[in-house]
C-alpha cells in the first residue's frame, strides 16, 4: 500500500500517540501523563505517515528558544516523538520525516533543531551532533559529607506541595533566571511547568510520591529541589535511596543548603542524582567523589539548520575571525564556505570564497556549538580538519565556554 505524509489533525491524536507508544514497546503511558503531552502537542509541527486508515510512522516539534554561549535565547525546534511502527522499518519513512521535519523548520525560520536521542546513533546521518553531556551519581549518604560555603546558614528550607501553584510559580521564577547564564537551558512554554512536577502512581516504583523543598533567604525563594524516598531496611538498619530529580539555585549558599538538606534526610544511606550539568558544584563539595560513582551520558543533539545565522547567534569566549568548509549533504544550503568573526559582545558568519580555515560536517559544527565540546578533541578524532596552521587552536578556544551546556530536562 502507498503511505502518505501529513500533517496531524487534532482529532488523531489518540492514534497517532499510541502508535508512538508502539513504537517504544506498546507500554501505555498513564492517564496523567498522556493528558500532558496531549496538551503540549502542536498538531500543525506533528506529522504522520499514513498507510491507509492507520498511523505507521510519527514525529513533531515544539517551539522553543534554547540559551545559547553569551546569554541570548535562539529560536529552535525541539524534535519529539519520533517512532516508525515495528512492520515498517527499513522502509525510508524515518528519512523522510526528517527531510520534510527540516525543511518545515527552515521555513518557519528557526535556525537550529534539537532532540533527545533514544538510541545515539539513529540522528548523527541526518546532521545532529552530541552538544551536551550530563552527570548521573549515587552518592553514599553515610560515607560522604559537604564543605559548606559562607552563608548556608542563613538559607532557610520550607517543605511545600509540588504541584501548589504558588510554590510552583516560584520555582519558575527560578529556573527562569538561570537559563540565560548556562548554554543548553530551555525557556519554558506555557504548559511546561507541570514536566517538572508529574508524579504518575505507577511510575514511583516503590518511591514516595514526588516532594519539593524550597531554599529562602529574607521571604525570598532562592532555590528548590524536588525528589522522592525509596524506603528500604537490611540486617544494619535503615536503607532507604533518596531520588533526586531536579534540583535549581541563585547562589552557592542556597545551592549547598539544599544538597546538605538531601544528603542528611533520615532512614536514607543513598542520593541517586540523575541528569546533573557535568560541571555540577557537588562534585567540590563532597569529601570523596569515588563514593559518588559518577557517570557521564549523553544529553541534548543539536542540528543547524541555518548555519550562518546560528554561529552569528551566539558569543565566542576569545576573538575569531576564520573561515570554515562546511559539509552538509542532507541540508544542501548550508554547505560551502563560511567566515565566522565574533568575541565576548556577538558574532557575524557570511558566505566567502576565501580559502578555508577549517574543514567539517555540520554535525560536528552541532556538537561545538553550545561550548561543551571541543574543537580540538574532534579534530583528535579526524572529524575537523585543519587547513590553515594554527586555525584549530585559536578556534577551539573561541567555540568553548566557561559554563558547561546542559539540558535540564528531556521532551
Amino acid at each position: 500500500m502507498t503511505t502518505e505524509t501529513r500533517i496531524l489533525r487534532a482529532e488523531e491524536w489518540d492514534h497517532w500517540y499510541g502508535r508512538l507508544e508502539l513504537a517504544f514497546g506498546g507500554v501505555a503511558d498513564s492517564d496523567e501523563e498522556r493528558e500532558l503531552w496531549r496538551g503540549l502537542t502542536v498538531p500543525e509541527r506533528s506529522i504522520g505517515v499514513w498507510e491507509g486508515g492507520s498511523c505507521v510512522a510519527t514525529s513533531g516539534s515544539f517551539a522553543f528558544r534554547v540559551s545559547v554561549p553569551g546569554g541570548a535565547l535562539v529560536p529552535a525546534a525541539g524534535v519529539t516523538m519520533v517512532g516508525v511502527a515495528p512492520t515498517h522499518r527499513r522502509r525510508g519513512l524515518l528519512t523522510g520525516m526528517m527531510r520534510r521535519q527540516l525543511d518545515d523548520v527552515r521555513a518557519w525560520g528557526e535556525p537550529l533543531a534539537v532532540l533527545c536521542a533514544s538510541e545515539p546513533a539513529i540522528y548523527g546521518r541526518f546532521g545532529y551532533g552530541v552538544a551536551t553531556r550530563h552527570v548521573n551519581a549515587e552518592i553514599d549518604t553515610a560515607r560522604v559529607r559537604l564543605a559548606l560555603p559562607e552563608g548556608t546558614e542563613e538559607v532557610s528550607l520550607r517543605l511545600v506541595e509540588p504541584g501548589d501553584a504558588q510554590a510552583l510559580a516560584a520555582c519558575e521564577a527560578v529556573y527562569a533566571r538561570l537559563v540565560p547564564g548556562r548554554p543548553g537551558m530551555i525557556e519554558r512554554l506555557p504548559g511546561w511547568d507541570r514536566l517538572g512536577v508529574l508524579d504518575p502512581p505507577g511510575d514511583r516504583e516503590g518511591a514516595s510520591p514526588l516532594m519539593c523543598v524550597l531554599a529562602e533567604r529574607d521571604g525570598e525563594v532562592v532555590g528548590y529541589a524536588r525528589y522522592a524516598v525509596r524506603p528500604g531496611w537490611d540486617e544494619a538498619g535503615p536503607a532507604g535511596v533518596a531520588r533526586l530529580r531536579d534540583l535549581e539555585a541563585l547562589d552557592p549558599a542556597a545551592y549547598a543548603a539544599l544538597w546538605r538538606y538531601l544528603l542528611g534526610l533520615d532512614l536514607v544511606s543513598g542520593l541517586h542524582s540523575r541528569g546533573r550539568p557535568v560541571d555540577d558544584a557537588w562534585q567540590h563539595l563532597v569529601s570523596d567523589t569515588r563514593r559518588c560513582q559518577p557517570r557521564l551520558r549523553d544529553g541534548l543533539y543539536v542540528r543547524l539548520v541555518e548555519v550562518g545565522e546560528a554561529l552569528a547567534a551566539r558569543a565566542y569566549q576569545a576573538p575569531v575571525d576564520v573561515v570554515l568548509e562546511v559539509e552538509d549533504a542532507f541540508c544542501p544550503w548550508n554547505a560551502g564556505r563560511w567566515r565566522l568573526t565574533g568575541d565576548t559582545k556577538g558574532a557575524q558568519c557570511e558566505r566567502t570564497t576565501d580559502p578555508a580555515d577549517l574543514a567539517l560536517s555540520v554535525r560536528e559544527l552541532g556538537s561545538v556549538y553550545l561550548g561543551g565540546v571541543p574543537l580540538a578533541g574532534l579534530a583528535a578524532a579526524g572529524l575537523v580538519r585543519e587547513e590553515r596552521q594554527g586555525a584549530l587552536a585559536e578556534a577551539s578556544v573561541a567555540f568553548g565556554w566557561p559554563v558547561a551546556p546542559w539540558l535540564p530536562h528531556g521532551f
